[in-house]
């Protein structure tokens, strides 16, 4: 298998969670072992692209991860016994005496053999470990992503629109609470899978969310984080009791991906720039995701009590259900969005209600509701809030104060076909 012929990045990602489920569920110390596992990941990322990837990847990462847990206990083995041998030395001193060595133990360690099956699949346990009662949700969150999702600790700052030093001393707190917290690695009991759903429902969101919409890089989207995030849906799905009250809004959850993703081949040009969603060419929609996506949703709407990931979900379902653009029916989605912002508000799904006011009510009246949000912090650090402003301000007619609004954008995007989308928006108005 040579590099080039699957994305190396794809596939470091892949196999990163397998990885350390199977070391997780050996060694029970998910610190050491995340630790390891960052390790082997980067000595592959070097190494493979100049020797090739290995024929057992999942392998040669296992014995390379294991390797370098072995060499984090002895190297703590070590401390501790110049910490005892100092301490030994300092008692004999005092008492005149001498002091023996202790012997040195030596750890077993052997190449990585298969006895646990590289296809056996840990990830939905480390989800819900991951999500451990002693984190904060943001910290359940952050770390999920990390070592779940496999998203970078930059990329996970920008999900939650915060600094990526502020991130990486929160998932190394978290790494630091799963261990104190004496977390084992095995499936939670039923009472603390409810418990922790939400937070998991929530992570696969942000992920989902960052390979739809890529917050950085050349791609504007990934499809192997969409994929993941569908893939830990399905299976979050199989294992809450249909008559959970929780099970609506998994559902839902699900519904919202597919239905979203649907669109997926219509959003980029084969150069990868980016097609807004009004002139997307719908004949390129997933039409099979969609009809399981408003599947779900119709096996769930009015038999669970209504949540966020189920309005979505509805609205997505709308746009995907028009024939055209302008067939798209506005007033319905605006209404959808008045309940969500009722029962969910969020600066975010302000902005967006924003968007359906000024398509029903004209485009003033989008910039006044974008108007109540625009000191929000979260949304002055994203380009997202001035892009929408850019949008209405043409609607309206001002170009001059609209080509300003998408250059202000463009220059704050870390996305590259967002900035030269952006970037030929304002072009056009010069």
């Amino acid at each position: 298998m040579k590099p080039g012929s699957r994305p190396l990045e794809d596939l470091l990602r892949t196999l990163a969670p397998q990885v350390l489920g199977v070391l997780a569920r050996r060694h029970g110390q998910f610190d050491a072992c995340e630790d390891a596992v960052q390790e082997a990941l980067l000595e592959a990322s070097l190494s493979w692209p100049r020797d090739g990837i290995p024929d057992n990847p999942h392998g040669w990462l296992m014995t390379v991860a294991g390797r370098r847990l072995v060499d984090q206990w002895r190297s703590e083995s070590a401390r501790r016994r110049r910490e005892e041998t100092f301490a030994l030395e300092s008692t004999a001193l005092q008492s005149g005496g001498t002091v023996s060595m202790p012997g040195e133990p030596v750890g077993e360690h052997r190449e990585y053999d298969g006895g646990v099956s590289p296809d056996a699949d840990d990830t939905l346990t480390l989800l819900y470990l991951c999500c451990h009662p002693a984190l904060s949700p943001p910290s359940q969150l952050a770390l999920t992503l990390r070592a779940v999702g496999g998203l970078t600790t930059a990329e996970i700052a920008s999900a939650f629109l915060v600094p990526e030093a502020t991130m990486a001393q929160r998932i190394s707190r978290a790494k630091g609470s799963i261990t104190r917290a004496g977390a084992r690695f095995e499936p939670p009991a039923p009472d603390e899978v409810m418990a922790r759903t939400a937070v998991v429902q929530q992570v696969l969101y942000l992920i989902f969310n960052e390979g739809y919409a890529a917050s950085s890089g050349r791609s504007l989207q990934r499809s192997d984080l969409t994929g993941e995030a569908i893939r830990l849906a399905r299976l979050l799905l199989d294992v809450i009791p249909a008559t959970s009250l929780a099970r609506g809004e998994t559902t839902g959850l699900l519904a919202l991906m597919l239905l979203t993703d649907a669109r997926r081949s219509a959003r980029t040009l084969p150069d990868g720039g980016l097609v807004p969603l009004a002139e997307q060419d719908r004949a390129l929609w997933d039409t099979a995701q969609i009809r399981e996506g408003v599947g779900l949703l119709t096996s769930t709407l009015g038999k669970a009590p209504v949540g966020p990931y189920q309005l979505q979900a509805a609205i997505a379902a709308i746009h995907d259900e028009a024939a055209t653009a302008g067939d798209t029916d506005w007033p319905q989605i605006l209404a959808l969005y008045d309940v969500l912002e009722r029962i969910a508000p969020s600066p975010v799904v302000t902005l967006n209600r924003a968007v359906a006011v000024a398509m029903v009510k004209g485009p003033l009246a989008g910039l006044a509701v974008l108007g109540t949000v625009e000191a929000d912090p979260q949304l002055t650090r994203s380009h997202r809030l001035d892009a929408v402003r850019a949008h209405l301000l043409e609607l309206s007619g001002d170009t001059t104060a609209a080509r300003e609004a998408y250059l202000r954008a463009a220059s704050s995007t870390a996305s590259l076909p967002e900035r030269r989308y952006l970037a030929a928006r304002a072009a056009r108005l010069s």
